[in-house]
C-alpha cells in the first residue's frame, strides 16, 4: 500500500531547535552571569544541554509535568535553590531570547512544497500549546492537518501507541504513513516498530545504523518516500 500521509517530529526535524535554544540561552547568560561551576559561556551552554536532555527525558517518562521539568532543570543548572516563581522567572527571561531566534531549517518549506501531494500532520513529543504557537509563529501551521502531542496523550514516542494514535487522527492505517524525526530510535525505529514507515533524518551525518531508513537532508525525503518499497526491497543508506 502506498504511503498516503507524512507525520513528522518539529523539533531538529523542521525548526531548528538546537540553534534557537543555544542563542537564547547564551542571550541570557549575558545578562544573567555564568552559573556556579562554570567557567565559560560554552562549559554553560553545554551543562543547559544536557539538563535539557536529562530533564525532558524524565517528563517524557511521566515522572513530572512539563512545568516541574522546566524548574528542575533551572535548579540543577543554576545550582542555586529557587521558588517556583524564581526558577519560572528565570526560565520565562531564557525563553524570550529563545523565541528571538526560532527559525526552521533552511529546507522545510521547500520539502512541504515538494510534497504537496501528500497529507501531513504532526506528532511531537511536547505540549500541544507549545507546539501550536511554534508553527503558527513559524508560519506553517497550515500546512499540517492535525497536531498530537504525546504529553497530552499520556504516551510518548516510541510507545507504539504515541504513533497509532496519530495514524488515527488521520483515519489511516500505519502503512499508509512514513514519520521523520531527527532521533533515530525514538523517532524512526519507534515508528518502524508500529508499522509506520520511518526515517531517520541524519542532519549531522552520524550515520552506522544500516537498520534504519535514513536521510540527510529533506531535500531527500521525496525519493525515500518514492522508494519505499517495504513490501518487496526497502531502500535503506547505511
Amino acid at each position: 500500500m502506498a504511503i498516503r500521509a507524512v507525520l513528522w517530529d518539529i523539533d531538529d526535524t523542521i525548526f531548528d531547535y538546537g540553534s534557537a535554544d543555544r542563542a537564547g540561552m547564551r542571550a541570557h547568560l549575558g545578562l544573567q552571569g555564568l552559573p556556579d561551576g562554570c567557567d565559560s559561556v560554552e562549559q554553560a551552554l553545554l551543562r543547559w544541554a544536557e539538563l535539557t536532555a536529562l530533564h525532558w527525558a524524565r517528563f517524557a517518562a511521566g515522572a513530572c509535568d512539563f512545568l516541574a521539568q522546566r524548574r528542575d532543570r533551572v535548579r540543577d543548572f543554576t545550582r542555586r535553590p529557587m521558588t517556583d516563581d524564581e526558577a519560572d522567572a528565570y526560565f520565562d527571561g531564557h525563553v524570550a531570547h529563545y523565541e528571538a531566534a526560532w527559525s526552521l531549517f533552511p529546507d522545510t518549506v521547500a520539502a512541504l512544497d515538494a510534497l504537496s501531494g501528500y497529507r501531513h500532520a504532526v506528532l511531537s513529543n511536547s505540549v500541544a500549546d507549545v507546539q501550536e504557537r511554534k508553527l503558527r509563529t513559524l508560519g506553517v501551521r497550515h500546512r499540517f492537518e492535525a497536531l498530537v502531542c504525546a504529553a497530552d496523550l499520556g504516551l510518548a514516542k516510541p510507545d507504539p501507541g504515541a504513533f497509532l494514535a496519530a495514524c488515527q487522527a488521520l483515519a489511516l492505517e500505519p502503512r499508509e504513513v512514513a514519520y521523520v524525526g531527527n532521533e533515530p530510535d525514538i523517532d524512526a525505529r519507534g515508528a518502524a516498530e508500529a508499522g509506520l514507515f520511518g526515517i531517520w533524518l541524519d542532519r549531522r551525518g552520524v550515520g552506522g545504523r544500516p537498520d534504519l531508513t535514513r536521510i540527510t537532508g529533506l531535500a531527500e525525503l521525496p525519493g525515500a518516500l518514492r522508494g519505499d518499497t517495504r513490501f518487496g526491497a526497502v531502500s535503506r543508506i547505511g
